[in-house]
């Protein structure tokens, strides 16, 4: 599949599963950030394309998840700052703003760990920031020193994949800590033609196994 034909691809999903979400009265949460200056743990998500601003249906329960998991520890959350927009032009971006993010706060509290996640356009801008090449664009990545405080990365309907290509493949740094998920028939994903698969990451127990992929890979230290 050439590159113009996969942007357009994953433009026209975007578009119907945007209609999709809004004929099922579906909200799209806002970040739930913690008030805590530094927390033990931060989840930082970017949601999928033409999500409201925020962690998005798939993000918003992932830290609710991984928060219930981690009943002795304080978790926060950010929402990557970024487009995303239907054009699938903002990735790049979304990840210079992800790597900026994990470079200030890790700055800031030195003892903070991270979980970083996305969804649809979203798991490309994790990609991205995580020092892998994709179709969707360039942008910042985070150095290497701060991989070791990046405990786990949890992705729905990766893009990636249409090439045949995973986190676990493609990063010697992040792959051992990389749960994906993508839903048979996922279009985004899976090449399949199921716009539907592509929208039920957060409740089909997907978002559920990848919090507890996370909780266990913190708790290991």
């Amino acid at each position: 599949m050439s590159h113009r034909a996969s942007r357009r691809r994953l433009t026209i999903v975007s578009v119907v599963a945007t209609a999709a979400l809004g004929a099922a009265g579906l909200t799209l949460l806002p970040s739930l950030a913690s008030a805590a200056p530094c927390p033990d743990v931060e989840v930082v998500f970017a949601r999928g394309s033409g999500e409201a601003p925020g962690l998005g249906i798939t993000g918003a329960p992932l830290v609710r998840n991984i928060k219930s998991g981690l009943p002795g520890k304080t978790v926060a959350s950010h929402a990557v700052d970024y487009a995303a927009n239907f054009s699938q032009t903002s990735a790049g971006p979304g990840a210079t703003e992800m790597t900026n993010h994990v470079r200030s706060t890790a700055a800031n509290c030195p003892n903070t760990s991270f979980v970083l996640g996305g969804y649809s356009q979203g798991a490309s801008v994790t990609d991205i920031a995580l020092g892998i090449r994709t179709t969707l664009g360039r942008g910042q990545t985070i150095p290497t020193a701060l991989a070791p405080k990046v405990k786990a990365v949890v992705v729905f309907g990766n893009p990636l994949r249409l090439s045949g290509r995973t986190i676990n493949s493609d990063s010697g740094l992040y792959g051992a800590k990389a749960k994906e998920f993508c839903n048979t028939g996922d279009p985004v994903c899976g090449n399949g033609r199921n716009t539907a698969a592509h929208l039920t990451y957060h409740v089909n127990g997907s978002v559920q196994t990848g919090a507890r992929f996370a909780v266990d890979k913190i708790n290991a230290g």
